[in-house]
C-alpha cells in the first residue's frame, strides 16, 4: 500500500541502537564447536557477534536504543503515546516487553504491545506505527526491534550457533509533510513454511517438559538451504513492489538496508534489484543475524556514519520466520518536514 497524495503522512524522526559489550569472535567459536573462521566468513560473512550479559534482557537493550532515538528525535519520553516492540525473545511471555520498556522510559501510560513477525518484525512494526500516527490517533510512536537470540541458540549446533547475535534498534515515528516519510509498504506471509524456521517447544502446542528440554526443542531450529531460497525471492519481489508503489525506480533508491542474515543473500538480492553495493548497508560482519533488531540497527549505524541525508529514499527489506516478508520505502526527513 502506498501513501495517498495529500493525506497525512508519518516518518522517522530519530533513530538509536544498542549492542552488548561482550564480543564473541569466530576464533572463540572455533574453541566451542567444530567450525573454523574461514568456514563462517565465506558462507555467512560474519566475523563476530555481540552477546548479552547474563543479567541483560531484551528490554535492557531496547531501553538503551530508545533513549538514544528519543534524544536524536528531540522527543521527551512523556510525549510518546505508542510503543511497539518487535521481538521473538521478549523478557517473558507476558507482560509485553513494550509495557516494561514504556514504564522504564517514563512514558505517560501509552498504548504498548509486542509484535512478533520474526526477522521481519521491525518492518511490520514501523508500518503499523506509520498508519496509527498518520490516522491522527497517535502523535509520537516509539518502534523498537530488540533481541537476545543467544538465549535460544543451541551452542552445540554448529550450523546455527555461528549465525546469531544480540542487539536493539529503535526509531521515533511522528507526523510529517505529505510526500515525505514512509511512502509505501509491502507485507506478506506464508504459514506453509512455518517449519523451516521455528522454536518447537515453549508454547501452547508443546509445553515445557523433561522431554522437550532433553530433546533441545527450546532452541531455534532452521533449514538453512530452504531459508536461503525463500529469502532471495521474497526480498527481491517485495523490494520491487514497494519501490513501484512509492512511484520510484531502482535508480531513485539512495540506500538499501536489508535484513542482515547472510552476506550471500544480501549481495544476491542487491544484484537482483540492480543496486550497486555502495548503496547497500551491510554490517553482518560485526553483529551477525540479530533478527528484528538488524534493520533498525543498520539504519541507526548508517545515520551515525553520515550515509543518510534529508531527502534520501531508503529501502528497508526483511524476511523471517512465519514465513514472513516485508519492505518499506521511506524518504528521510529534515526538520522542516515534521508536523
Amino acid at each position: 500500500m502506498e501513501t495517498t497524495p495529500g493525506m497525512p503522512s508519518a516518518g522517522i524522526w530519530g533513530v538509536g541502537r544498542a549492542v552488548p559489550a561482550r564480543v564473541l569472535t569466530n576464533a572463540d567459536l572455533e574453541a566451542m564447536v567444530d567450525t573454523t573462521d574461514e568456514w563462517i566468513r565465506t558462507r555467512t560473512g560474519i566475523e563476530r557477534r555481540h552477546i548479552a550479559a547474563p543479567d541483560e534482557a531484551a528490554s535492557d537493550l531496547a531501553y538503551r536504543a530508545s533513549r538514544q532515538a528519543l534524544e536524536n528525535a528531540d522527543v521527551a519520553a512523556e510525549e510518546v503515546d505508542l510503543v511497539i516492540v518487535a521481538t521473538v525473545t521478549p523478557d517473558m511471555l507476558f507482560p509485553a516487553t513494550a509495557c516494561l520498556l514504556a514504564d522504564r522510559l517514563g512514558a505517560n501510560k501509552p498504548a504498548a504491545f509486542d509484535l512478533e513477525a520474526g526477522c521481519t518484525g521491525f518492518v511490520y512494526a514501523i508500518t503499523v506505527a506509520e498508519k496509527m500516527v498518520a490516522s491522527g490517533a497517535y502523535r509520537r510512536a516509539l518502534v523498537v526491534g530488540s533481541e537476545i537470540l543467544t538465549r535460544i541458540t543451541d551452542w552445540e549446533d554448529r550450523a546455527t550457533c555461528v549465525l546469531f547475535g544480540d542487539a536493539a534498534g529503535a526509531a521515533v515515528v511522528g507526523p510529517c509533510r505529505a510526500g515525505t516519510g514512509i511512502l509505501s509498504h509491502v507485507l506478506g506471509s506464508d504459514g506453509a513454511g512455518g517449519d523451516v524456521l521455528n522454536m518447537p517447544a515453549g508454547g501452547s502446542r508443546m509445553g515445557t517438559s523433561e522431554e522437550t528440554v532433553r530433546d533441545r526443542l527450546h532452541y531455534l531450529h532452521m533449514s538453512g538451504s530452504d531459508v536461503f531460497k525463500f529469502a532471495v525471492r521474497a526480498m527481491g519481489n517485495s523490494a520491487t513492489e514497494s519501490t513501484q508503489r512509492a512511484g520510484l525506480d531502482r535508480d531513485d533508491i539512495d540506500l538499501y538496508i536489508p535484513h542482515q542474515a547472510n552476506h550471500r543473500i544480501i549481495t544476491a538480492s542487491a544484484k537482483r534489484l540492480g543496486l550497486p553495493l555502495d548503496r547497500v548497508v551491510m554490517n553482518i560482519q560485526e553483529y551477525g543475524n540479530t533478527s528484528s533488531a538488524s534493520i533498525p540497527l543498520a539504519l541507526a549505524e548508517a545515520w551515525e556514519d553520515g550515509r543518510v541525508a534529508a531527502g534520501d529514499n531508503i529501502l528497508l527489506v526483511g524476511f523471517g520466520a512465519g514465513l514472513t516478508w516485508g519492505a518499506t520505502v521511506l524518504r528521510w526527513l529534515d526538520d522542516g518536514d515534521r508536523r
